[in-house]
């Protein structure tokens, strides 16, 4: 079960609307936030596909600046290597910053 702490960057114009959307959403958890538009969240999933596809819709929202992965604990899914999985999650994030 993979857990991530992230800091998700807004447009902090939508300060209200971002944190409305980032609470109301499964598997995510803020923690902590200021009014510059730095929002501290947790990410807890079954998989880390999962956990993918949850940065890639953040990814996707128009409130959303970035979203960076600070700390990533991945346990053993059937089979794979905790590296591997490790891996996965951080390419999506590599490959963001990489097109920007």
């Amino acid at each position: 079960m993979p857990i991530g702490g992230f800091v998700i960057n807004i447009d902090p114009g939508t300060y209200s609307e971002a944190i409305n959307i980032l609470t109301g959403m499964p598997h995510l958890e803020v923690h902590g936030s200021d009014k510059k538009g730095n929002i501290v969240a947790v990410i807890e999933t079954d998989t880390t596909r999962k956990m993918q596809e949850i940065v890639n819709h953040l990814n996707g929202l128009e409130c959303v600046l970035t979203v960076a992965l600070t700390y990533i604990n991945v346990e053993d899914e059937r089979g794979r290597s905790i590296s591997k999985a490790g891996r996965q999650v951080f390419r999506t994030f590599r490959d963001k910053e990489m097109s920007m």
